[in-house]
């Protein structure tokens, strides 16, 4: 009777978030674990993560302001390559539950974003502490949103966001392939009215994400998950802040350079 509750469980957990780097169909409930996920192991590894992913992206920032700028831009684009490359890796092998794997990624986006950050705060400065609380206040935001039962997180919305991230995900790998022939969709990139409704559809986009992860995060403590899924969820987190992050940066240059 306890198999066919937990089948059950695992049934109605398909879809629970976009966030192709959480899916509840991973959960495997097991009766006899004794290390379970809990949302202090969570936190606690979420903490360890974003302190490596920080201490990567400001060594890449003193590279820039000790006059290092070449070693800097290296670093930043092989970050940005090869954490691109990790996180397909991470996402189709089952290593998002691996913590070497998951701070290696997050190391490898430190560096990426440190160069990023850079680029943004030299052509508009003050952007990328704007940018970071921004960022943090949409996290907060929609913590507070999703435990008070405010935003519907349901089959229903996580597939029309799935549908919507995947549309998303092609416009940008469509844009990164035509600019390397000298060719810009337009509009979308832009800081006219349609380039910022894009990226304002984008962070929310990004936030509804976050509530999505929330969810699977609460669903996986709740079935006794195991612990090392607390690393799993953590990748799911960084990927979406990361996302979230880049299109505020993108936003608030496109609302400067109207000015």
């Amino acid at each position: 009777m306890r198999s066919l509750e937990n089948l059950l469980v695992l049934h109605s957990a398909m879809y629970r978030t976009g966030n192709p780097a959480l899916n509840d169909s991973t959960f495997t409930i097991q009766d006899l674990v004794q290390e379970k996920m809990t949302i202090q192991g969570v936190a606690e590894k979420g903490f360890i993560t974003l302190a490596v992913m920080l201490f990567s992206g400001l060594s890449v920032f003193g590279l820039f302001a000790t006059g290092n700028p070449e070693l800097a831009w290296t670093l930043s684009i092989v970050g940005w390559g090869a954490g691109l490359l990790f996180f397909f890796v991470m996402i189709f092998t089952g290593l998002a539950d691996n913590p070497i794997a998951v701070l290696t990624y997050a190391a490898l986006e430190g560096l990426f974003l440190g160069g990023l950050t850079t680029l943004f705060e030299v052509s508009y400065p003050g952007i990328a502490i704007q940018a970071f609380v921004l960022t943090a206040g949409v996290f907060c935001t929609m913590l507070v949103i999703y435990r008070m039962g405010l935003i519907p997180v349901n089959d229903n919305t996580r597939i029309i966001v799935f549908s919507a991230m995947g549309g998303v995900f092609i416009i940008y790998m469509l844009s990164l392939i035509l600019s390397f022939v000298g060719i810009n969709i337009p509009y979308i990139h832009g800081s006219g009215p349609i380039g910022i409704l894009f990226s304002v559809f984008v962070i929310g986009l990004g936030a509804y994400c976050l509530a999505c992860d929330f969810d699977f995060i609460e669903h996986g403590v709740e079935s006794g998950a195991p612990k090392q899924y607390e690393w799993r969820a953590v990748f799911g987190l960084l990927v979406t802040l990361v996302w979230i992050y880049i299109e505020m940066l993108r936003l608030l240059a496109k609302l400067q350079s109207r000015r």
